[in-house]
């Protein structure tokens, strides 16, 4: 759910990338940090554990604009990828407004993929979420692994109800933008109906 705050006139939404550990949700978030003007994003707080994976959540607000006199501001999260988080990753989706389902083409990570997204969907259901109503975007990362999971299989397996998908190498910043602005879009879609 979107939070406004009349008094600043600001509307701040939420999005969140989910997927497998390792995935490249980080990357993207990191990615848009670095091609971010510093007038446009607040500072980004990353914790971290000793292997330097993403334990809790990255944070990026990330300024788009107005809508109807209302400043936009969009705050992006990041869940940590490994299945014994799920109580972290609960709560970081708690008020979502969009998510970006971040998948890996390695051939060897589908199965990860797979239950990272059942995930995904039983966490949104505990919270009374659809993820068939909510903004969803798929990025299907690391494209340019020897040998990747086709976009078909990919699609077949996962994208189950025909959300837009979007091809990415995240370390090349190829799709990043593409997909933060086509999230974006769902969610403004959301808020204006």
């Amino acid at each position: 759910m979107s939070f406004i705050n009349y008094a600043g006139r600001e509307i701040n939404c939420k999005i969140v990338y989910y997927g497998p550990g390792l995935g490249g949700k980080t990357t993207n978030l990191q990615y848009i940090y670095n091609q971010t003007g510093p007038q446009n994003k607040g500072a980004m707080i990353a914790l971290t554990g000793q292997t330097e994976r993403t334990l809790f959540f990255d944070f990026l607000p990330l300024n788009i604009g107005e809508i109807r006199g209302f400043k936009t501001r969009f705050h992006l999260y990041t869940v940590p990828g490994q299945h014994f988080y799920d109580a972290s990753r609960r709560l970081v989706l708690k008020g979502v407004d969009g998510v970006v389902f971040v998948a890996d083409s390695q051939l060897e990570r589908m199965e990860d993929n797979l239950d990272s997204f059942a995930s995904l969907d039983a966490n949104l259901r505990e919270q009374g979420y659809d993820l068939r109503q909510i903004p969803f975007i798929f990025q299907y990362n690391k494209r340019d692994v020897p040998n990747p999971i086709p976009v078909k299989a990919l699609h077949d397996h996962l994208n189950t109800f025909n959300a837009e998908e979007f091809e990415a190498i995240a370390v090349k910043g190829v799709g990043v933008f593409d997909t933060l602005k086509a999230i974006s879009k769902g969610i403004l879609r959301a808020l204006k109906s």
